[in-house]
């Protein structure tokens, strides 16, 4: 479906980003255009590429009028452009809702006036149930996408969920291996906390998965395993060849919980199962509320959990080790 096509990825100089560069440089795809504010990882990538297929654009998802230019003629797009470090979004929440909220309305408005065919955009396990203001972000860029999507006319937007991405920018596995390089003991929060584990690898399956199934306002979700902290700490250690690396426990993080949640019991109960992934269809219910003092809803109470990483498959040691070891984004 990429034949000859056109690709716009905002926040393209991300690990994300990158990724997909890897997976779709030297295909048959026509142009992938990168749109980002950083000068000088554009240009890293430019010259790892050296690909005349890749077009460069600078500019900042909070102005749509340097999002317009990267848009015109573009066929998809991938808006992974975000604010999302938990800590930094608490002390400054307001930069989180400019770049992820009004970012995304400013994308997606782009995206509709140029009659862009299909738009997938990228979210995260915070927005289930958020606590703090990067997630609060996240979801209510969510209902943006969602309010969007419902008079979006010819462009597909959909939302992906990604819970814990092995080896992306901020991802912790790197801390943990430079703490054991320079012999200092591995800094966790709390053990038993839960994170989905997915690699960026699989985070671009997802988003592959959503262009070629998806529909107005759809979110899709890869099911995926978990693994506690304890558990991850204990592989990269084995990894490493330092299973005695000692550990010190810091506490919970500003904003943090003991597990994410990738749907919540009320998206699980009308998700559909599609093996490996769970597609959630935009609730389509008008606003005219009359009919429910008339006609009840069925729901499918297929949890009443829903989907979070301490209710998913758990990893031993030895198979977060493996997961470790397949991805490229990390040198085991």
């Amino acid at each position: 479906m990429f034949k000859d096509k056109t690709l716009l990825i905002t926040g393209g100089t991300g690990s994300f980003g990158s990724t997909v560069l890897d997976r779709f440089v030297d295909s048959d795809i026509g142009e992938i255009r990168i749109f980002s504010r950083d000068e000088k990882k554009q240009e890293d990538l430019r010259l790892r590429h050296n690909s005349e297929k890749i077009r460069f654009y600078i500019g900042d998802v909070r102005d749509i009028d340097s999002v317009r230019p990267a848009i015109a003629g573009v066929d998809f797009i991938f808006h992974a452009a975000a604010l999302k470090q938990v800590p930094s979004c608490e002390f400054f929440p307001m930069e989180a809702v400019k770049t992820n909220v009004l970012g995304t309305d400013n994308v997606l408005t782009a995206a509709i006036d140029a009659g862009v065919s299909r738009v997938v955009c990228l979210s995260t396990d915070k927005a289930v149930y958020p606590i703090n203001a990067m997630g609060i972000s996240k979801a209510m860029m969510e209902k943006v996408i969602g309010a969007k999507a419902r008079d979006s006319g010819a462009t597909r937007i959909a939302i992906t969920r990604y819970g814990n991405v092995i080896g992306s920018r901020g991802s912790v596995i790197p801390l943990f291996m430079q703490q054991i390089n320079d012999d200092k003991a591995i800094t966790v929060t709390k053990p038993s906390m839960t994170r989905f584990m997915m690699t960026l690898e699989q985070s671009v399956d997802l988003v592959l998965y959503a262009f070629e199934h998806n529909s107005h306002g759809n979110i899709f979700v890869q099911k995926a395993p978990g693994a506690q902290l304890s558990t991850l700490t204990e592989a990269v250690a084995k990894l490493m060849n330092k299973p005695q690396a000692s550990v010190t426990i810091i506490g919970k993080r500003h904003g943090e919980k003991d597990y994410e949640a990738l749907l919540s019991v009320e998206e699980l109960a009308h998700a559909e199962d599609l093996g490996g992934f769970f597609r959630v269809p935009q609730d389509q219910r008008s606003l005219n509320y009359n009919k429910f003092t008339i006609d009840g809803e069925q729901e499918n109470s297929l949890s009443q959990e829903g989907y979070h990483s301490s209710n998913t498959e758990q990893l031993d040691v030895d198979a977060v080790c493996n997961l470790l070891r397949s991805t490229s984004a990390l040198n085991f």
